[in-house]
């Protein structure tokens, strides 16, 4: 005879771990989708419903919350893969962090640093996101040019800045950084391409000197060789130094939050600030 099969009481159901979790999120989110479309399956589910299933697993609302500030601040990056990416990098940094404030005196903040601290001008506002641009004009060059700080003005490398802060509650807010450095990184591809095809160029040409002037093959392949070596080492330097530039992106944007977290964006905000170190300006 074979055995009854009974559903677990919820109280003696053993506890799921994080991944059990998010599968049960996203079959629900599949279920509701399918009741909602009556019939028609769907991947669309409200904030309300998603607040609703996160009761149901024991998940508390200001956790929820921050997840969904979190994902509503999130910018569409293209996935990058092959080789090129693996030489080079991505192409843009992105930093994020829930801190303690609120939305317009956040953004206001670092609208203020972005144009005094980083070299950079508003290019677009919106209700919750600025972009930026780098500044232009011998003002910028100069100050970049003298880097009396130390700071490396890194953002400028990119051609667009931007910051979205979203309110999590009344009391924090969820802040997201991203630099876009597609542009340098197409720019150094280009350069190590071309080293590279100088290297093909310059080894073709040899190899035809030395076959006219008889030398024999072996000597003109060894010797075709060291162009080719050279282009493709020079080629690889430069556009894998695209990283060193992502990495000091990524630095400054996280030392940004770091600032703001810690409520020392209004230190060197001064024009001299500019051009003298910050510790000789506090105490």
């Amino acid at each position: 005879m074979a055995e009854e099969t009974r559903a677990v009481p919820a109280q003696q159901a053993p506890p799921l771990d994080r991944q059990a979790v998010e599968r049960v999120l996203a079959r629900a989110a599949e279920l509701q989708g399918g009741v909602a479309g009556s019939g028609s399956p769907s991947d669309l589910i409200t904030e309300a419903q998603i607040l609703e299933i996160g009761k149901e697993v024991g998940l508390t609302p200001a956790i929820l919350n921050q997840a969904l500030a979190e994902e509503r601040t999130r910018v569409h990056v293209p996935e990058e893969r092959g080789f090129f990416s693996q030489v080079a990098g991505g192409s843009f940094a992105s930093a994020t962090r829930t801190i303690a404030g609120a939305q317009r005196p956040t953004l206001a903040e670092i609208d203020t640093w972005m144009q005094r601290q980083e070299c950079l001008c508003v290019q677009r506002r919106f209700a919750d996101r600025i972009t930026w641009e780098p500044q232009r004009g011998i003002v910028a060059a100069i100050k970049r040019g003298m880097n009396a700080g130390g700071r490396g003005y890194h953002l400028m490398r990119a051609s667009q800045v931007s910051a979205t802060v979203l309110p999590v509650d009344e009391k924090r807010v969820v802040v997201r950084l991203d630099a876009d450095l597609s542009a340098a990184r197409k720019a150094r591809l280009e350069a190590g391409a071309l080293l590279g095809g100088g290297g093909l160029l310059g080894a073709a040409g040899l190899g035809f000197a030395l076959t006219v002037a008889s030398v024999p093959f072996v000597l003109v392949a060894a010797l075709g060789a060291v162009p080719v070596a050279i282009g493709a080492a020079g080629g690889y330097y430069v556009a894998s130094a695209h990283r060193n530039l992502l990495s000091s992106a990524q630095l400054a944007l996280e030392q940004i939050l770091d600032r703001l977290e810690h409520r020392e964006m209004s230190r060197g905000e001064s024009l001299i600030s500019a051009f003298v170190p910050g510790g000789l300006l506090r105490r």
